[in-house]
């Protein structure tokens, strides 16, 4: 079985030779058993504290270089009449700890019947959506990426606190 160790920094020169499609939650484990697209199947056995995005690309035992890509998931595409009200959803979804996905004009969350019923009572106009769920990676993740080029609107991971925000 093929084994994948090492996640490769952003920009880091390899051609890609495989693809590993893992939804949001298979992308948080280090250590996994899956199969690439071609049928293969590999182990994921990441250092800790290492988690995956669509786009990261990973380094295998053989010296190929496999491309993660993020599952289509049930997600609720999340809207709201006004920018006021899509901050009182996030906060809601953020005061219960929910992963969500920021991006413009909307917020995605995986399709949970509990959050999706309070936020319809909050007013949030809500689609249940095949799609890929990359969510913000929090405020204390430690990762900062801006991808634009890649992504096309993927959320921007921030760390604050850091030089880019000081006052000084």
């Amino acid at each position: 079985m093929l084994e994948l160790t090492t996640k490769l920094a952003f920009g880091e020169p390899g051609e890609v030779q495989g693809q590993l499609c893992l939804p949001f939650e298979l992308r948080q484990k280090r250590w996994v058993v899956a199969a690439l697209a071609s049928g293969e199947e590999v182990s994921l056995k990441l250092p800790r504290g290492t988690s995956l995005r669509g786009g990261d690309r990973l380094l295998a035992a053989d010296g190929r270089v496999i491309e993660v890509i993020a599952a289509p998931e049930r997600v609720a595409h999340i809207e709201c009449a006004t920018p006021t009200e899509l901050a009182r959803v996030a906060y809601h979804l953020g005061n219960r700890h929910a992963p969500v996905q920021v991006d413009n004009g909307f917020l995605r969350i995986l399709a949970d019947h509990v959050l999706e019923e309070m936020l319809s009572g909050l007013g949030a106009k809500l689609i249940i959506i095949e799609a890929p769920f990359e969510p913000e990676a929090g405020a204390y993740s430690g990762a900062h990426s801006h991808r634009e080029d890649s992504h096309g609107g993927a959320p921007r991971i921030h760390e604050f606190g850091g030089r880019e925000h000081s006052r000084e």
